[in-house]
């Protein structure tokens, strides 16, 4: 999946929550809010966002309420990990 997909999808859903660190989301591009995340790898990233998570700081709806494909999330959050790195 393109990059380009990933920064559709994170322009018209995931930038409502992570462009403002909304319900515990870590804010795009932050690096040391990420870091931790990261380290976790990228198929715990896409099990998070794909099917929701609920963690201490906050909560991750699945797919951040879209009705985008797991393809489509999976280059969402490669979009952001890169954005983060």
């Amino acid at each position: 999946m393109a990059a380009d997909a990933g920064q559709k999808l994170y322009q018209a859903t995931c930038q409502a929550c992570h462009g403002a660190g909304i319900a515990g989301s870590p804010k795009f591009a932050d690096k040391a809010a990420w870091a931790p995340r990261i380290k976790q790898g990228v198929a715990t990233l896409d099990e998070h966002a794909i099917k929701g998570f609920q963690g201490k700081a906050g909560m991750m709806p699945p797919k951040g309420g879209s009705a985008a494909t797991d393809e489509e999330v999976k280059a969402a959050v490669e979009y952001m990990v890169a954005a983060a790195k």
